[in-house]
C-alpha cells in the first residue's frame, strides 16, 4: 500500500535529479538500468531512483511487499528497531505499469533513537565506517544510525530488484543462508550469539536459473564484475566467489573444466558457475558471499577516543543486528537481478 508523503518531501524530490547530475557518480550504478541511491538511517527517509526502465513493465505497490517483508527485522538475532517500510511510489509508475520515466521510490524513517550515536564522532566504533566518514567529509557526515553507510539503505536495492526481476522474467533467483557463525545449524548458532552477547557473520549462496546465453562482456562488464560491484554495495559483505571459487585453485584443469553434454550448452558439472569468459553460458549462475559480523557488537571493545586522545574501553549501545546475514537473502537476490537487468537491456538495445 502506498503512503502519503509530507509536502516538505515533495520539493526534495523535485530537486533530487538536478542534484545528482552535478555530483560525481559515487552513489550511482548502471549503464542501461541506472540507479541513484539516497538517504540516511535516521534522516527523513531512504530511497532510490531507477532510470532506464522500459515502459509497460507491470508493477504495483503490492508487488514490493513480499521481498520487503523478507528483509524486515523481527527474528531472533535481528535488530529490535521496527519500521513499517511502506513504499511510496513518487514517479515513473502509472496505472500499475512503468511509464518509461525515472522511477522514484521512497521509504520514510519513523522509529529512530539518534541519541545512541552522539558519541561516535569522537569515539569511532572499530570495524565501522565512523572513522573514515569523519575524515572523508570533514565531520559533516550524518552519523546517526550509521548515516549513509547504514544497512537501511538496502531497502532501495530490494525495491529496485523487484522491478529488475520483472524485466528479466522468467529468470528465477534464489538466495539462501548456508551457515552463520561457522555452523550450518543456524538457530543454534544464533542462540549462542545471543548468549555470548556478540555478533556473528555468515555465508550465503545465490543461484539464478534459466539465464540466457550471452549476457556480459569479456572484461570490464563481465557478469562477475557487475554482480560483484553490486554485491559489495551490501554493507558487511567481505568476499565473493563464483562456481567452485577458491576451491578451483586446488583442482586440475581436467577436473575443473565443465564438459558440454548437449547442443544448448548444458554441462555435466558447473565449476564455472554458469559463466565463461565473463559471459553467461546458459547453465545456472551460482555464487557465494561472506558477510562479516556486525561491527556494532554489544561486546565490550576498545577504540581511540579523539576527545581524551587515548585508547579506551567502550560498549556500543542502541539497536543493532547480531547477525546481519539473516536479512541479506532478499537483498542478494535484488542486486543479482539488477545486474542481470542492466546486462539484459544492454543486450537487447
Amino acid at each position: 500500500m502506498c503512503i502519503i508523503i509530507k509536502k516538505s518531501y515533495l520539493q526534495f524530490f523535485k530537486n533530487l535529479n538536478n542534484i545528482t547530475q552535478h555530483k560525481r557518480k559515487m552513489n550511482q550504478f548502471g549503464t542501461q538500468f541506472r540507479l541513484s541511491i539516497f538517504g540516511e538511517s535516521h534522516g527523513n527517509g531512504v530511497g532510490i531512483i531507477v532510470d532506464g526502465c522500459p515502459s509497460g513493465i507491470p508493477i504495483s505497490a503490492s508487488d514490493f511487499e513480499m521481498d520487503l517483508s523478507r528483509r524486515r527485522s523481527g527474528a531472533a538475532g535481528t535488530t529490535p528497531r521496527t519500521e513499517k517500510d511502506q513504499i511510496a511510489i513518487m514517479s515513473g509508475i502509472y496505472n500499475d505499469k512503468t511509464t518509461g520515466a525515472p522511477i522514484a521510490l521512497f521509504f520514510e524513517n519513523s522509529n529512530t533513537k539518534s541519541s545512541d550515536y552522539n558519541r561516535f564522532k569522537t569515539i569511532p566504533r572499530p570495524g565501522h565506517a565512523d572513522f573514515v566518514a569523519l575524515n572523508k567529509w570533514s565531520g559533516n557526515n550524518d552519523n546517526r544510525g550509521g548515516g549513509h553507510f547504514s544497512g537501511r539503505l538496502t531497502l532501495g536495492l530490494v525495491a529496485a530488484g523487484v522491478i529488475a526481476k520483472q524485466i528479466i522474467h522468467p529468470v528465477d533467483i534464489t538466495a539462501r543462508i548456508l551457515e552463520v557463525g561457522g555452523d550450518m545449524d543456524i538457530e543454534a548458532s544464533i542462540a549462542r550469539a545471543i548468549a555470548s552477547n556478540d555478533s556473528i557473520g555468515g555465508i550465503l549462496e545465490c543461484r539464478a536459473t534459466t539465464i540466457p546465453i550471452g549476457l556480459g562482456e569479456p572484461f570490464f562488464n563481465s557478469i562477475e564484475s557487475l554482480i560483484s560491484h553490486l554485491v559489495f554495495s551490501i554493507p558487511a559483505v567481505k568476499a565473493i566467489e563464483f562456481g567452485s571459487g577458491f576451491n578451483a585453485a586446488k583442482m586440475s584443469g581436467s577436473v575443473h573444466n565443465d564438459p558440454i553434454i548437449a547442443a544448448d550448452g548444458t554441462t555435466a558439472t558447473n565449476h564455472a558457475g554458469g559463466i565463461n569468459g565473463g559471459i553467461s553460458n546458459g547453465n545456472d549462475l551460482v555464487f557465494r558471499i561472506a558477510v562479516k559480523p556486525a561491527s556494532s557488537t554489544p561486546a565490550v571493545q576498545s577504540t581511540y577516543n579523539f576527545g581524551t586522545k587515548r585508547v579506551e574501553e567502550f560498549k556500543v549501545e542502541g539497536r543493532h543486528d547480531l547477525c546481519i546475514a539473516l536479512r541479506v537473502p532478499p537483498i542478494l537476490e535484488a542486486v543479482t537481478a539488477i545486474a542481470l537487468a542492466d546486462l539484459w537491456l544492454q543486450k537487447s538495445s
